[in-house]
């Protein structure tokens, strides 16, 4: 009989031995305590989780439950007191963190089975506890980074959504639950976009998703034309990718998309408008050809014959814009058959607005053609009109000009200036400059009102040829930055005395170009030559 009892101890032993090993591998151990007494049954694993001894063990299941973390302690009261309540679940589990020897909180896994009496009455309960600790702690790094992707995905400024094979929206962000006009994301589950669209976008999009998931393939860079069943329309601007698990199995479509309205809006504005630019600058250009070939009849008009039977006076000229409109120009006035006046004007810029003060001078020149005969008269005339026009339109704009007579009957040459280099003569003298003395010169044109312009006169014996020219000859510049100048100018002039007058306008305006180094004007060039040869 001993060898039996023996016998049963041993086995026993072996089973309990055995008991304590499973649990020690899955980090659990036995509790038990019959609820009428105040001790409580701990395993030597569940005092190892406590970092105590049996004597120092806290009893968890008596109040005041200090050792429940306070955060626990509620949802651990409440668990225990529905255990004890008579005919109460005949299980028990709670996760809590207990306080440890150590002064750690350490969560645990609390479960029971509660044993009742016939009545009811739970006499006792004994289970296990789990150190769920690390799990806890992963759970909550998880849920932390859900927490700061849920943040970046309703923060960023875009529509994010993820859809099911059906296209049905499974998740979205904040941005994107505003855009479809709802306050709670869960109001969009399981919707369609037909729920919300017009066929003539839904439609496409459903589409283009259904392509996605039988590709695997992206659409990005989309501009979609959104139309609402209530509402204007909206355009964004949308990328769709296959949504994967993480085995790679497609579970359906995700997208991301932002608000471009305005800019379609703008660029629809602005095609618009750069159709109305486009016709009124179609319009403006035909007017500015009609200007241009007006500007050019009153250049390429031929010159008066001016003789008197023993002597007669040649033209020629060279008129060369930078643009379609120009503001330098010339003119030859026959005041009798033997005299005529030969006017050359430079106004300030280039375009438009020197065109028009061109063609206001033009119409002052008519104006004054009764006082040709008198070049300071003359100009003083210009002046005071084109300064008033200027005062009334309230801008400010000048004209350099120079103004010569020949008259063959009493054989002298009367100019006046008004701030514009004066002309260069070739004459038994040699090559000279008119005009290069300040007191000799006036104002520009239109700067003050009442000016004067001093006359002077030379006799016509002393001039062969002259060259009126404006600014744009001189001020061309090489490519070390240096001017022209007269003094070239007069070279050239010289060089080619014995040719003729347009060889010599020809042969200023090619050396002109080479010496700039770009084989192009960058100002408005006009040049006027005038011979006086015998008959």
């Amino acid at each position: 009989m001993k060898d039996e009892k023996d016998d049963f101890q041993d086995r026993e032993a072996v089973k309990l031995e055995r008991l304590e090993l499973a649990l020690k591998a899955s980090h659990e151990g036995i509790w038990d305590w019959w609820t009428d007494r105040r001790q409580i049954y701990y395993s030597r694993r569940i005092l190892e989780f406590l970092e105590c001894g049996k004597k120092q063990a806290p009893h968890l299941f008596l109040p005041p439950h200090d050792c429940i973390h306070p955060e626990d302690r509620h949802a651990f009261e409440s668990t225990l007191a529905q255990a004890l309540q008579d005919d109460g679940p005949e299980t028990m589990v709670v996760d809590a963190r207990v306080l440890t020897g150590g002064g750690d909180w350490r969560w645990l896994r609390i479960c029971g089975t509660v044993v009742r009496s016939r009545s009811g009455k739970a006499y006792r309960i004994a289970g296990s506890m789990t150190d769920i600790s690390r799990r806890k702690a992963a759970e909550a790094q998880v849920e932390d980074e859900r927490f700061l992707l849920r943040q970046l995905l309703d923060h960023i400024p875009v529509h994010v959504y993820f859809k099911d094979l059906e296209s049905r929206f499974v998740m979205v962000n904040k941005g994107m639950t505003e855009w479809m006009g709802l306050t709670d994301s869960s109001g969009l589950t399981g919707k369609h976009d037909r729920d919300f669209f017009d066929e003539e976008h839904w439609k496409p999009a459903e589409e283009d998703e259904h392509r996605i998931i039988a590709s695997g393939q992206p659409i990005t860079g989309q501009i979609e034309r959104e139309t609402w069943h209530v509402g204007n329309e909206t355009w964004v601007m949308t990328s769709k990718f296959p949504w994967r698990d993480r085995h790679g199995k497609i579970k359906g479509t995700f997208g991301v998309s932002s608000d471009v309205t305005k800019l379609v809006t703008a660029q629809r504005e602005a095609t618009h408008l750069a159709a109305q630019l486009q016709q009124k600058n179609q319009t403006y250009e035909e007017e500015l050809h009609l200007a241009r070939e007006i500007q050019h009849a009153f250049t390429g008009k031929g010159f008066p014959s001016v003789s008197n039977g023993r002597q007669r006076v040649d033209c020629v000229s060279r008129y060369i814009p930078i643009t379609g409109l120009a503001g330098d120009f010339f003119e030859v006035i026959q005041v009798r058959d033997d005299c005529a006046g030969f006017l050359i004007c430079d106004v300030m810029g280039h375009g438009v607005r020197s065109a028009l003060i061109v063609a206001m001078l033009r119409g002052l020149l008519e104006k004054q053609r009764s006082q040709a005969a008198e070049p300071g008269i003359f100009l003083q005339g210009l002046n005071d009109g084109l300064t008033a026009i200027l005062e009334r339109a309230g801008t400010t704009m000048f004209a350099t000009t120079f103004y010569g007579l020949i008259d063959l009957s009493a054989a002298t040459f009367s100019y006046a200036c008004g701030g514009h280099p004066g002309p260069v003569i070739d004459g038994p003298g040699g090559i000279r400059q008119l005009a290069t003395e300040r007191r000799e010169k006036g104002p520009g044109l239109g700067l003050i009102r009442g000016s004067t312009f001093p006359a002077s006169t030379i006799p016509l014996a002393s001039i062969k040829r002259m060259i009126l020219f404006t600014d744009g000859i001189l001020e061309v510049e090489n490519p070390q930055g240096e001017p022209f100048s007269e003094d070239r100018l007069m070279e050239i002039i010289g060089r080619n005395s014995n040719q003729s007058v347009d060889h010599v306008l020809d042969a200023i305006l090619a050396r002109v170009l080479t010496f700039s180094g770009t084989r192009h004007f960058d100002d408005d060039v006009c040049l006027l030559g005038v011979e006086i040869l015998g008959v």
